[in-house]
């Protein structure tokens, strides 16, 4: 399988929007937490609070984000505490669906897929880190899974304490590739009023692939957009901002083994 740029087989693949994603997706998180618990406090209270459990969330990490294999993995993650409060870890595995939006739906981990985990909990002192290492294989593949990381800090009292998930996803493939007949892209169109162009794409197969990159073209101008996963039998808009004086043409769409191009009609929708 021809691999993403950057990366080689069986290597992480993570894209900067996918950081910008997880990162408004653990704001947003923290966020409700914190509101949820002092709904009745004065607003100059919500708002310290909000800032304090805000850095703290950005002070833990997991490194890779998102990893790909061919057939099974055996990998490995790090689990990083940057605060000087202990944390204690419990490792929380997922199954997922992906909305056309791109945003994940979760569940329990499907009977088909087999995960070994080095372990499921442990403790992490202030500025630690540890590795998790893990062998997961699936009945029938593609197949794919996210292992959430949750953060408690240990101690402190009965104060509010935020608790905080950080993802680790794999991607399991098909050693066979997907065929251009099974990626269908819709109409095209240009959104001046929003400064974007969008199209829907649909994965008609029964195989993963990644979308490498997604490119909006005018002449010698062109903006690119980040690649994602497009699962079987799913559907994603995709959109890429035009901020360009001049029309867009058309979009590219870059696939491992092939390209497909979109026209944007001349006129707005």
């Amino acid at each position: 399988m021809k691999q993403a740029p950057g990366t080689s087989a069986n290597r992480s693949h993570f894209t900067p929007w996918q950081g910008i994603l997880a990162a408004r997706k653990l704001l947003c998180l923290v966020a409700s937490l914190v509101a949820s618990k002092v709904a009745c406090k004065p607003v100059g209270t919500v708002a310290c609070l909000l800032l304090c459990a805000t850095s703290m969330a950005l002070s833990q990490s997991i490194q890779p984000v998102i990893v790909e294999y061919t057939g099974s993995a055996d990998g490995k993650f790090e689990v990083t505490n940057d605060t000087f409060t202990p944390m204690a870890v419990i490792l929380e595995p997922h199954s997922f669906s992906i909305n056309p939006d791109g945003m994940g739906v979760f569940r329990s981990l499907d009977a088909d897929i087999h995960l070994t985990l080095s372990t499921t909990s442990f403790r992490l002192e202030p500025k630690e880190s540890h590795l998790v290492f893990y062998k997961a294989h699936s009945d029938s593949l593609p197949a794919w899974f996210t292992v959430y990381a949750a953060f408690a800090p240990i101690g402190g009292g009965d104060g509010i304490k935020v608790r905080v998930k950080l993802p680790h996803t794999v991607y399991l493939y098909q050693s066979k590739p997907i065929s251009k007949e099974s990626i269908h892209v819709g109409d095209a169109a240009y959104l001046s009023g929003k400064d974007a162009v969008v199209c829907e794409l649909s994965n008609n197969g029964p195989y993963l692939v990644r979308v490498q990159e997604v490119r909006a073209v005018a002449g010698k101008t062109s903006v690119s957009a980040a690649g994602f996963p497009l699962l079987p039998g799913a559907s994603r808009r995709v959109t890429v901002e035009w901020k360009d004086k001049n029309r867009p043409q058309y979009i590219l769409l870059q696939f491992p083994h092939f390209d497909l191009k979109q026209m944007v009609p001349d006129k707005d929708p």
